[in-house]
């Protein structure tokens, strides 16, 4: 999830996941019922497919693999597919899915998951738990986003590296999953590092810091065994002397942008949080809610709206949906904000149990929340595709 630099905030110790659609009008979902066609790459602030159409992706985040259960969480309670026909039927048509390193040791053993309502999962690994995550999202139609969120179970890291996770083997991993989902054309791409932030620089040159410079590298190795993968990156957490959210400042992009061999394949992506993870001094200004639409301009938006290059909003969530709170104010705001400019997000996220955020579900892991519901339908569209298959089943 998130922090704030400077500030002490409490990280809940979570992941996520996210939907896409393809769309030439927010309003319009006709343009989503002959599907994507072939892999996504850039256009402008776009992204597009093979034929040039536009691809949104609305989606959700559900957490669990990057965590000691090595396991999205709640299959406790529920069959995998179950859950994953229930993100469909919210209107979600994207997952972005975290991971931490660690997953992928043999040693990492899945825990937490009911085989009596999950029998396929038993036996599996973390990875085939992860390959099974996949399959089942990909089959019910909805596009998926890597995410390496952290790089173990104890929590998430400032840089891409640390002194157990060397670069190589972060590098080596992402080569390693490039290969492994190449065959499946709605794995569309790798959210490289979760939340850079502290030590992370932008653009500086330095190779220990300069996360712009480890993106480029990380990409180009993606790119060397599967060229079809969009590339996320994240921003950092300051610009010069001013701070905000974690992996949510993109200024430095604009003198110093992300330049990879495969060039139309670079989305930038921001997070960005209300006042019940960290109650910044925007969210008290008397001119709010209306002087929140030129803050994300200046931190993130200006990439999508100058058509420089497309952005994901990777995370966003509040436990109020709905109301008059200061919370619940700011999300619909932000809703609205992305609508207006189309802009892609994953939501964070699904599952109940964020500390900061709570989930789409209630805590029966069964439930819609319908204040959350009201608040994700404002802005969504149907699954690329999902029209013609509903009429090729019932000819």
């Amino acid at each position: 999830m998130l922090g704030v630099a400077g500030a002490a905030v409490a990280v809940a110790a979570v992941g996520g996941t996210v939907t896409a659609f393809t769309v030439d009008s927010v309003s319009d979902s006709s343009s989503a019922d002959s599907g994507v066609h072939g892999a996504l790459h850039t256009d402008g602030g776009d992204i597009v497919d093979a034929d040039g159409k536009k691809v949104v992706l609305t989606g959700v985040n559900w957490f669990g693999l990057e965590t000691g259960t090595f396991a999205p969480h709640g299959l406790w309670a529920r069959n995998l597919d179950s859950m994953v026909e229930q993100m469909v039927d919210t209107g979600f048509n994207t997952l972005r899915l975290p991971y931490s390193n660690e997953l992928f040791d043999a040693k990492s053993k899945p825990t937490g998951i009911d085989y009596k309502q999950n029998p396929e999962l038993k036996g599996l690994s973390g990875l085939q738990i992860m390959d099974r995550v996949v399959e089942s999202a990909t089959e019910h139609g909805m596009m998926v986003i890597l995410d390496q969120h952290r790089p173990d179970q104890y929590g998430q890291s400032e840089l891409w590296y640390t002194d157990k996770l060397p670069e190589s083997k972060w590098l080596s991993d992402w080569k390693m999953l490039a290969e492994r989902y190449k065959g499946n054309d709605k794995v569309i791409g790798a959210d490289l590092h979760n939340e850079p932030r502290g030590q992370a620089t932008w653009g500086d040159g330095n190779p220990k810091t300069d996360w712009k410079m480890a993106s480029e590298k990380a990409g180009d190795t993606i790119h060397s065994v599967n060229k079809d993968w969009l590339v996320f990156v994240e921003g950092n957490d300051k610009y010069k002397d001013e701070s905000t959210w974690w992996g949510g400042e993109l200024r430095g992009a604009k003198e110093h942008p992300v330049k990879l061999k495969e060039a139309d394949k670079v989305v930038y992506s921001a997070h960005d949080y209300g006042p019940g993870v960290y109650n910044q001094n925007w969210f008290m200004e008397k001119s709010f809610p209306s002087n929140m639409p030129a803050f994300w301009d200046k931190h993130w938006g200006f990439l999508k709206k100058s058509n420089t290059a497309p952005v994901l909003l990777g995370e966003f969530g509040g436990r109020k949906s709905s109301g008059k709170s200061t919370e619940a104010v700011w999300q619909k705001s932000l809703m609205q904000y992305l609508k207006k400019n189309g802009i892609s997000y994953t939501y964070w996220c699904w599952n109940p149990n964020s500390g900061d955020t709570g989930g789409v579900l209630k805590d029966d892991w069964k439930t819609v929340d319908p204040g959350k519901k009201a608040l994700v339908s404002m802005y969504q569209s149907p699954i690329p595709g999902a029209e013609k298959d509903a009429e090729k089943k019932t000819a």
